[in-house]
């Protein structure tokens, strides 16, 4: 039986895609000298908030995600990030492949959240990996699976995700509202003659007076619910 390890050499944007990617170099190692025809290689990325530290800024933003700091160590879970697959060629020993990671900046999505709310250091995270394995013998061609506990591990620096959403929205963020909210500013920005959108919520928040306290305890947000199981699979 064929005996596998991976390893995340680097992540880097992607730097000809259509929309936001983040490529990821893997290093497969088949360490008995089983002659692989080919993977069907699936990795699930989790993101594993617990293993960093915050600064206060960041630990403001995060309420929205994981509630009060004081009860993060009941709310701080890993969740996923994104499920991809990729073929992976011929090989003895090792060989290289690259994962392609598309990344959102939807303020609705948990990870969108947890990348937003960060100013600096890393984004903890662990790449789990399944998928069937294609090989040959003397005689016969064989198939078995990636087995299900080979995983690997990485700290992608908040600046690369930072120069991947300005490559693309620079200065900008995305954030989902209501058909009626969007036709009632509409309807604000022609009254007030304001030119944009940024410049009509601006206005609307200059009028609601001084920013309101940080929220307070809540319940564990999405990013709880998503991270229940280390081997769920998402899409």
């Amino acid at each position: 039986m064929a005996e596998f390890a991976f390893d995340c050499l680097d992540i880097q944007p992607e730097p000809y895609a259509a929309s936001p990617t983040l490529a990821a170099r893997l290093r497969v190692a088949e360490t008995t000298g089983f002659s692989v025809q080919a993977i069907a290689l699936r990795c699930q990325i989790r993101i594993e908030p617990a293993t960093r530290g915050y600064r206060d800024d960041e630990r403001e933003l995060l309420r929205y995600l994981f509630g009060d700091p004081a009860r993060w160590g009941r709310t701080m879970r890993a969740f996923p990030f994104a499920t991809v697959s990729a073929l992976v060629g011929s090989f003895v020993g090792s060989t290289e492949v690259q994962l392609r990671i598309p990344v959102s900046y939807d303020l609705e999505v948990a990870a969108g959240k947890y990348f937003h709310a960060l100013r600096t250091g890393v984004i903890p995270l662990s790449l789990l990996f399944s998928g069937t394995v294609f090989g040959a013998t003397l005689d016969r061609m064989q198939v078995e699976p990636v087995p299900w506990h080979l995983e690997a591990s990485y700290r992608l620096p908040v600046t690369v995700w930072q120069r991947l959403m300005d490559a693309y929205f620079p200065g900008e963020a995305w954030v989902r509202l209501r058909r009626e909210t969007i036709d009632a500013v509409a309807r604000y920005k022609v009254a007030h003659a304001i030119p944009t959108w940024d410049d009509a919520i601006s206005a609307l928040l200059a009028g609601a007076g001084p920013d309101p306290a940080p929220a307070g305890a809540g319940d564990p947000s999405p990013a709880h619910a998503e991270g229940r199981s280390r081997r769920e699979v998402t899409s």
